[in-house]
């Protein structure tokens, strides 16, 4: 039995950007089904770019690339190329032999990954500056927070000394009028006591007056 020799190669495909926008894993089948009809193995197959047409094709204008590898016997190249004529969906098609890429070219990005990787690294620092930002705000709005708390708490001590200032006037009060009360008192009990002295006097016998001389002493004489 003879041993049949695949070689690699590069197949460039063109499809209507719209119809890939719509039926993106559809157009893979397509190229997966023509390529396997040759019994060619798939290396890989991803999307290269997309871009306006030099010209329209079948009012077609703009396309988007697909990049595929395969190894496949020469012999049915002629094959494969037929049925990219046949297919609808796949307006042009171009295939080269690359036998001495190897797999880090193949591997190397395309204008599309490319363009992937630059929109999912500004999101990442969009999604990174956000993330700052909210933390920003929130330590900001914490930090008014506790300026509140910080007010509030300033403002219950002041009126706590203010209460404390009242109480200790009322207190003062309280004792003050207490001590005009005991001077009113003791002002009262001395002016009852002078009363008492001044009423024994009017009370002596009016004979026991009148032996009294002018200084007070007793008329009688030895």
């Amino acid at each position: 039995m003879e041993t049949v020799t695949k070689r690699l190669y590069e197949g460039m495909f063109l499809v209507d950007s719209a119809e890939a926008a719509r039926d993106w894993d559809g157009l893979l089948k397509v190229i997966d089904t023509i390529l396997s009809r040759s019994e060619a193995e798939i290396v890989s197959v991803r999307k290269w770019d997309e871009r306006p047409l030099a010209y329209e094709i079948g009012k077609v204008a703009r396309g988007t690339y697909i990049l595929a590898y395969f190894r496949v016997d020469a012999q049915r190249i002629r094959e494969i190329e037929r049925e990219i004529k046949l297919s609808e969906r796949i307006m042009r098609a171009l295939i080269l032999s690359t036998e001495q890429m190897s797999e880090d070219d193949i591997a190397k990005d395309t204008p599309s990954t490319r363009l992937e990787t630059e929109r999912q690294r500004r999101q990442e620092r969009k999604t990174s500056e956000d993330a700052e930002q909210e933390a920003a705000k929130a330590s900001e709005d914490a930090g008014q927070e506790a300026a509140k708390a910080q007010v509030s708490e300033d403002a219950g001590r002041e009126a706590a000394k203010a209460q404390a200032s009242e109480d200790a006037g009322q207190e003062a009060a309280k004792a003050q009028a207490g001590e005009d009360a005991e001077q009113e008192a003791a002002k009262a009990v001395e002016g009852e006591s002078e009363s008492g002295v001044e009423g024994g006097n009017a009370g002596e016998p009016e004979g026991e007056q009148s032996r009294k001389g002018p200084g007070g002493e007793s008329g009688v004489q030895n």
